[in-house]
C-alpha cells in the first residue's frame, strides 16, 4: 500500500502546500496520484477547498476526494455536531483509502488541523485513521518560536500509537525568517525524531503550476532520490 498520511503541528501550517508538492512531483514523474481530504471545515458547499487547491496546482491528471464538509471552522467533530451532520469513522476513511490504492501508485491523505484533532464524538483522530490503513505519517510544521515543542508532542503521539514517522517538512518558510525560524533548520530533526525532509517557502501556492512544480521538486528532493541540504536552502532563503 503506497499511502502517506500528512498531518500538521497545528492548523494553517502548510499541509495543503506540502500535499500538493508531493502530488505534483509524483504526478510529473508518471505516478498515478490520489489526494484524499477526509474532512474539510470552515467552508460552505460549492466553495473551493483544500483538494481544489491541490488540483489547481497539480493538474487534472490526479484524483481528488473530499468525504465530508462542515461550515464552521472548527475541529471536524465539533463542526459536525453544530451542523447536525454525521461524522467519520476510521473504517470509513480506510475503506476509501483502500479503494483509491487499488488504482493509484500513491495515495496522500491530508488531515484536518493537527494529529489529535477529533473526527467524531468517540475521539477518533487522523492518527487512528493512519493506524487503520497502516500508513506512515509526515509532519508539517511552521517555522518559528514554539514549533519545536509542537513538533515533539506530535512525534511522541505518533510513536505512542505505533505509527511510523517519516520526518518533518516546514510548510511555510517566512520571507524574513527570525532567529527562531533559522534555528529550526538545525533543531527540528531532533524534535521530530526524524529527518527534515524539506522546506516550502510561504506563498508557494500562489505560483503558476509549472513554477510550483519546480520549487516542489527542489524542496522535497529526498522523496525522489535527492538530499535536502539545509545549508544550501539557507543560502537562498535565510
Amino acid at each position: 500500500m503506497s499511502v502517506l498520511v500528512i498531518t500538521g503541528t497545528d492548523t494553517e501550517v502548510g499541509k495543503t502546500a506540502v500535499t500538493a508538492a508531493l502530488a505534483a512531483v509524483a504526478s510529473a514523474d508518471g505516478r498515478r496520484v490520489a489526494v484524499l481530504k477526509p474532512a474539510q471545515t470552515g467552508l460552505l458547499p460549492g466553495e473551493p477547498g483544500d483538494v481544489d487547491e491541490v488540483l489547481r496546482l497539480v493538474g487534472p491528471a490526479i484524483t481528488t476526494r473530499e468525504l465530508v464538509r462542515y461550515p464552521d471552522p472548527l475541529a471536524p467533530a465539533t463542526a459536525a455536531r453544530r451542523a447536525g451532520r454525521p461524522t467519520l469513522s476510521p473504517s470509513e476513511i480506510a475503506a476509501v483509502v483502500t479503494e483509491l490504492d487499488q488504482t493509484h501508485d500513491l495515495v496522500l491523505v491530508e488531515g484536518a488541523g493537527g494529529l489529535l484533532v477529533r473526527f467524531d464524538e468517540k475521539g477518533t483522530t487522523i492518527a487512528d485513521a493512519a493506524w487503520a490503513v497502516n500508513a506512515p505519517v509526515l509532519v508539517v510544521a511552521a517555522a518559528g518560536l514554539g514549533t519545536l515543542n509542537a513538533t515533539a508532542l506530535t512525534a511522541e503521539a505518533i510513536l505512542r500509537r505505533g505509527l511510523e514517522s517519516l520526518g518533518v517538512v516546514v510548510g511555510r518558510w517566512p520571507a524574513a525568517p527570525d532567529l527562531a525560524a533559522r534555528s529550526n533548520l538545525t533543531d527540528l530533526p531532533e524534535a521530530a525524531g526524524g529527518p527534515l525532509l524539506g522546506v516550502l517557502p510561504n506563498g508557494v501556492t500562489g505560483l503558476h503550476p509549472a513554477d510550483f512544480l519546480e520549487v516542489a521538486r527542489g524542496a522535497l528532493s529526498p522523496w525522489f532520490g535527492g538530499t535536502f541540504d539545509p545549508e544550501a536552502f539557507a543560502s537562498h532563503y535565510v
